[in-house]
């Protein structure tokens, strides 16, 4: 971390930039540009990112407004809003989404250890499920879903260990949640966690268990089955029954002709009564409960995207301009995430993104930045909000 650069400049220095340029010459994206080249125009999102620019015009006038400091943080000129506008219509998106993925191969090994994650298990944990992010009709007919209403959707597989996504996928919005299974890469050994809307025996559960990976969901009211035998419980727990079944009908019998666990569970708190497939017979039937508890962190997941990065106004309204800010809007997170481990920053992601918002072109090491604060916010990466309500 170089002590005399801006702290954007110092967050700027975790790309890795032989990969970024290796994302934007697989897609040309510097074909025929004069001056503002696709890192410039990712430094000025990602600025635009930090500082929660609500339009193109805020940012001009911002980047003019600092234009003597510009060149020290990297960033070679103040930005035209015309000029940026035009890239982000014309810059494929895919550039952006290729970088995504290499920042998250480089985050995700960082938070293998990561103590948020509280159950003792050797298996990688991930859950899975999708946001739609708002889009005005009148200006994003491309991504019309409902008759007054427009969105894409953000499909994310979150790995639970440090609750960093190591798959996200964007589609339009109409696009149904069970057709991206396809696109999972199922990892031997891993335990997939989801809500009911993903049930699919055939199309996901059967494709799993075949790999050797595990599932863990909650089970839809109109299954019918068979119980096949009944384990031992501890009631005080809250697990009501332990059953090893077989389903019944004749299209899911066929699709899953394997045997399920099924864990019936009270939480006590609220006292509603919950019923959990699985297809894992080793653990506790409690662990079970516990690991779709913690399901709920991909929903604090979307939650933090949508309400610390900008997402809920955009700077274009083409699909390529949407997708380019969506995806912008992910690598800066997972640069954040990357500057918490690599400069060993007790305070959490959210604390981090709040603070360099205000000194982003200050000349500030970055460690100092949260000396004085270090015991004056809370280090929760998300807010305390567990529990097994569904989105």
């Amino acid at each position: 971390m170089n002590q005399g650069s801006t702290v954007f400049a110092q967050f700027m220095s975790l790309i890795p930039r032989r990969q970024f340029n290796n994302c934007v010459a697989r897609y040309s994206g510097n074909y025929r540009v004069r001056n503002l080249t696709c890192y410039d125009q990712f430094l000025v999102m990602s600025m635009a990112q930090y500082a929660n620019k609500n339009s193109l015009r805020d940012i001009e006038a911002s980047l003019t407004a600092i234009s003597h400091k510009l060149y020290m943080s990297g960033i070679s000129y103040a930005v035209p809003r015309n000029t940026l506008a035009k890239a982000n219509e014309l810059r494929d998106w895919r550039i952006y989404r290729d970088f995504g993925q290499i920042l998250i191969e480089r985050v995700r090994p960082l938070y293998a250890d990561d103590p948020s994650f509280r159950l003792d298990l050797d298996n990688a944990v991930y859950a899975f499920d999708s946001s739609t992010i708002s889009l005005c009709l009148k200006l994003c007919p491309w991504a019309r879903f409902r008759k007054t209403k427009a969105g894409v959707k953000m499909h994310t597989l979150l790995d639970l260990r440090g609750n960093i996504p190591a798959f996200v996928y964007l589609t339009d919005a109409s696009i149904h949640d069970v057709r991206m299974l396809d696109e999972l890469c199922i990892e031997m050994g891993a335990i997939y966690v989801m809500d009911k809307g993903y049930v699919d025996f055939f199309r996901l559960f059967n494709r799993i268990h075949k790999n050797g990976a595990f599932f863990v969901t909650r089970a839809k009211d109109n299954m019918q089955y068979d119980v096949v035998k009944s384990n031992p419980v501890d009631k005080n727990s809250g697990v009501i029954a332990d059953e090893i079944i077989k389903l019944t009908t004749y299209k899911s019998a066929k699709s899953y002709p394997e045997e399920l666990r099924m864990v019936t569970y009270e939480d006590f708190a609220t006292g509603n009564v919950y019923r959990f497939l699985t297809n894992h017979l080793g653990y506790e039937a409690l662990t079970i409960a516990e690991l779709y508890r913690e399901r709920w962190n991909v929903e604090l997941f979307f939650k933090w995207i949508k309400q610390h990065l900008h997402i809920k106004s955009f700077y274009g309204t083409s699909e390529n301009a949407v997708y380019t800010q969506i995806w912008i809007a992910v690598c800066s997170f997972l640069l954040i995430a990357l500057a918490k481990k690599k400069w060993n920053l007790d305070q959490s992601l959210y604390t981090i993104s709040q603070t360099i918002g205000f000194v982003l072109f200050e000349k500030i090491p970055v460690n100092q930045l949260f000396i004085k604060s270090k015991n004056l916010v809370p280090t929760d990466g998300y807010p305390n909000l567990f529990s097994f309500s569904e989105s």
